[in-house]
Order: structure tokens, then C-alpha cells, then sequence
């Protein structure tokens, strides 16, 4: 059932998806001087070995007393794949809502959301008091959160799943990959090119308009 004039909404990871071969959390870390550490944590996750809860409270450690107009600065210069704004506009052009669907820490969804203009965003939470990160964790999110996240957008815009896309790289879009009617695995690890119903590989998101737009014909 559709009832908002949309013709479907396609939601986007963002570490090694948007931000291509790292995440956005390793490349904080770097200004924040815990990388090495970080993304050990964040390898041992891809394997199974930790949880997100783990990961994230590993890495919100190393926040403690950093402003939160720092973060906002360093994310300026956040790298990133290209073609974002091409593909959110033929997202829109073609009746599609771009949606963040990811587990990166909070002010990178905020930042880009508002950068490009996807559709809202999820996230863990860091924790700040007088403008300052503590250190703590405000907010846990896993990969089923991200899932559930993802089902509940669909149906605030009046969207069955089957009408829904993700684009995800990794374990953490494994759940919303089995939830949705178009799974894309981009520049994917194995275990999300096996659970994608298609895997794209390109340096441009502009490379899954091809799939959108078959998508998309087949769902109006």
C-alpha cells in the first residue's frame, strides 16, 4: 500500500559506503588520536568478534573534552564518495526518498543529512555536557536497530518494505537487507555481496542508478 506519492524510499549506509574504504568513526579517531586502536575494534566487529556495544564505547572513550564546533569542523573534510548529490537528485527526481540508515555516531547522520539532504538519519549518540563530548555513550545502536530504524521511516511515509532499497557494504546492513524489496551491496564486503540481491562495484554512487532505475520502474 502506498498512500504519500512516493514511489518507494532507498536508504544509505555510510561507513565504507558513502565514506569509501574506512569508516567516518576510523577517520575521526584520527584527530582524535585513538585510530590504531579504533579500528582494530572496528575489524574485530566485521568478523564477528565484537559487538557494536563494544566498539562504541571503545571509541566514544576517546571524545572525552573535545567540543562538539571541533567535530563539526573535522567533518568538513570527511572523505567521500562521488556523486552523492547526483544520486539524492535522481532519488527525488524519480519519486524515491533518500534516507541515512547507519550506525556512524550521530553528528556525522546530522552533518550529512544536512549537507545533502537526506530524508533524516539514525545513529548511536555520544553523550556532551556544556558543549563537550564526555566520553560516554548517550545512545547504544545495532545493526537491528538500524533495521528497525529503517521499517519505521517506511511506514511514517505511508511505504511497504517491498517499496524500500538499501545500499550497504557490510554486516551492519545484513538485517536490513533481508527487510527490504532491493538489496545493493556497493563495494561490498563478501558476506553482504552473498545477502545483496545485486552488488555494484565503482567509485561513484552514480553506479546503482542503473539498478534504481530498473528498481523503480518495476515498483510504480
Amino acid at each position: 500500500m502506498r498512500s504519500s506519492g512516493h514511489a518507494g524510499a532507498v536508504f544509505f549506509d555510510v561507513d565504507g559506503t558513502l565514506v569509501p574504504g574506512t569508516s567516518s568513526s576510523a577517520f575521526l579517531a584520527g584527530f582524535l588520536g585513538h585510530r590504531d586502536e579504533l579500528v582494530k575494534a572496528e575489524d574485530a566487529y566485521a568478523a564477528g568478534a565484537l559487538d557494536n556495544r563494544q566498539v562504541s564505547e571503545l571509541d566514544a572513550a576517546g571524545w572525552a573534552g573535545v567540543s562538539e564546533k571541533r567535530v563539526a569542523a573535522w567533518l568538513d573534510g570527511l572523505p567521500l564518495v562521488g556523486g552523492i548529490a547526483e544520486t539524492l537528485a535522481w532519488c527525488r527526481g524519480n519519486g524515491l526518498v533518500p534516507v541515512l540508515a547507519t550506525l556512524a555516531w550521530s553528528p556525522v547522520g546530522g552533518h550529512l543529512a544536512g549537507r545533502f539532504g537526506f530524508h533524516g538519519f539514525c545513529g548511536p549518540g555520544l553523550e556532551t555536557a556544556g558543549g563537550r563530548f564526555t566520553g560516554r555513550v548517550a545512545r547504544h545502536f545495532d545493526e537491528y536497530d538500524k533495521r528497525d530504524f529503517a521499517l519505521d521511516r517506511a511506514r511514517e511515509l505511508g511505504l511497504d518494505p517491498r517499496s524500500c532499497g538499501a545500499v550497504g557494504d557490510s554486516r551492519s546492513d545484513l538485517p536490513l537487507f533481508a527487510s527490504v524489496g532491493l538489496s545493493v551491496a556497493f563495494n561490498a564486503s563478501p558476506g553482504a555481496r552473498a545477502a545483496a540481491a545485486v552488488a555494484v562495484d565503482d567509485g561513484d554512487l552514480r553506479g546503482v542508478l542503473p539498478v534504481l532505475e530498473r528498481w523503480v520502474r518495476a515498483i510504480r
